[in-house]
C-alpha cells in the first residue's frame, strides 16, 4: 500500500502545469541602432578613361598634276616642316619643252597679229571710198581681230605651262610635323595620291570615349592629367565634347589637346583621368545606403525613433561618402549599417555613430 501511495503522488506531481519560462534577457525591447545625420560636404570626384592618340588637324599632301614622275622626295617622316615648304620635286623635262614650244607659238601669233592690225590701218580710212569693196574691209578688219584673239589663246596657254611648271615643287601647305610619307623617287604623280600626312602645328591629342553617364561631369577647359604608353604624365585641356552618344556602345567622346611633344605619336593610347573640384552637396557615408531591387534607399530616424525607408538617388561618391541628389534634407538622421535588420515603423534604439569611434 505504501508504495502504490508514492506513485500516486509521483503522478500527480507529474501533471501538474510547470512554471512559465523566463522570457530572454532584452526581449521586446528597442534594437540599439547607429545613426548618422545627412549633412554638406565637399565631395571631390575624379573621371578615369582611355583614349587613342590622333594629330588635332592633319592635312594630306598630294600633286595638283597628273603623270609627272617625281625626281627628288626631299623630306622624310617625323620632319618638322614650314608653311610652303619644299617636299617634292617632280621632273619637268617634257614640261620644259612644251614650255618652249608654247614661247614660239606665242611669238608667231604676236607677229601675226602686228601684221593683222597694220593690214587693218591701212583700210581704215577706204570705206565708201570706192577703193577697196565694203567686203574686202571688213575682211581684214576681221583677220586683226582674229589674230589678236589668237595672241591671247597663245598667251593664255604660256601662263597655264608656267603654272604647271610651278607645281612641280610639291609644297607643304601647313606647318607641322610629317606622320607619313609614302613617295618615293619614280612613282608618278597623281591628285588622288596622297604622299604626305601632316599634324598640323605639330599639336596631338587624346580621342577619348567617356560613359554615358559621365559625359556631363566633364567641360571644356577642364585639365586632365594624360599617362603616355611610356609612363610619362602630361597635363593637357579638354578642347571638345562631343554632341553625340554612339548608340550601340553608349559611348560620348572628348578631345584632351596636350602639349607640342616628340614622344607624343599619333595611334598610340594613353590614360586620362580628370579631378574635379569639390563642391557642397548633402551626402552620407556610404554604409548609410542600402541597394535592393528598386534602387538605393536610406533609412531615415522619424519621431518616438520610429524608422522609414525612404528611396534616394545617389551621385558622386569619394572619401567614403556618397551625394544625395534626391532623397532627405541635411539635419535629417539616418540609420548606419544597421538599416537591413529593421523595417519601416520598427522603433529603435538610436544612438550617434561617432559614440562608436569608428565613424
Amino acid at each position: 500500500m505504501r508504495l502504490l501511495f508514492v506513485l500516486g503522488i509521483m503522478a500527480l506531481s507529474g501533471c501538474s502545469p510547470a512554471p512559465d519560462e523566463a522570457p530572454p534577457p532584452g526581449a521586446g525591447e528597442p534594437r540599439a541602432v547607429h545613426y548618422v545625420t545627412v549633412g554638406h560636404r565637399n565631395l571631390e570626384g575624379g573621371l578615369a578613361f582611355s583614349g587613342r592618340l590622333v594629330a588635332r588637324e592633319e592635312a594630306a599632301v598630294a600633286s595638283q598634276l597628273s603623270g609627272y614622275q617625281v625626281a627628288r622626295v626631299l623630306v622624310d617622316q617625323s620632319a618638322s616642316v614650314r608653311a610652303g615648304q619644299s617636299l617634292a620635286m617632280l621632273d619637268d623635262t617634257l614640261l620644259r619643252a612644251d614650255i618652249a614650244q608654247q614661247r614660239a607659238a606665242l611669238a608667231q601669233a604676236r607677229v601675226a597679229a602686228e601684221k593683222a592690225d597694220q593690214e587693218a590701218l591701212r583700210v581704215a580710212s577706204l570705206d565708201k571710198s570706192g577703193v577697196l569693196s565694203e567686203e574686202s574691209i571688213a575682211q581684214r578688219r576681221l583677220a586683226a581681230r582674229t589674230a589678236r584673239a589668237q595672241l591671247a589663246q597663245a598667251q593664255a596657254q604660256l601662263a597655264a605651262q608656267e603654272v604647271r611648271q610651278s607645281l612641280m615643287i610639291v609644297r607643304a601647305p601647313v606647318a607641322g610635323r610629317i606622320l607619313e610619307r609614302t613617295v618615293r623617287p619614280g612613282d608618278v604623280a597623281s591628285p588622288s595620291t596622297v604622299m604626305f600626312r601632316i599634324a598640323r602645328g605639330g599639336e596631338v591629342e587624346v580621342d577619348a570615349e567617356i560613359p554615358e553617364q559621365s559625359v556631363d561631369l566633364v567641360h571644356i577647359g577642364d585639365t586632365a592629367s594624360v599617362t603616355l604608353p611610356s609612363g610619362a604624365k602630361i597635363t593637357g585641356r579638354i578642347r571638345l565634347v562631343g554632341a553625340e552618344i554612339d548608340p550601340e556602345t553608349k559611348l560620348g567622346r572628348a578631345r584632351i589637346l596636350l602639349p607640342v611633344r616628340k614622344d607624343l605619336r599619333p595611334g598610340g593610347f594613353a590614360q586620362v583621368a580628370i579631378v574635379q573640384k569639390g563642391v557642397p552637396v548633402n551626402a552620407v557615408p556610404e554604409g548609410a545606403v542600402s541597394y535592393g531591387a528598386d534602387g538605393a534607399s536610406l533609412t531615415v530616424l522619424g519621431p518616438r525613433n520610429i524608422v522609414k525607408v525612404v528611396p534616394v538617388t545617389i551621385g558622386q561618391r569619394s572619401g567614403g561618402y556618397a551625394e544625395l541628389r534626391s532623397g532627405p534634407p541635411a539635419g535629417t538622421h539616418v540609420l548606419l549599417d544597421s538599416q537591413g535588420f529593421v523595417l519601416s515603423g520598427d522603433r529603435v534604439n538610436a544612438v550617434p555613430a561617432a559614440t562608436r569611434g569608428g565613424h
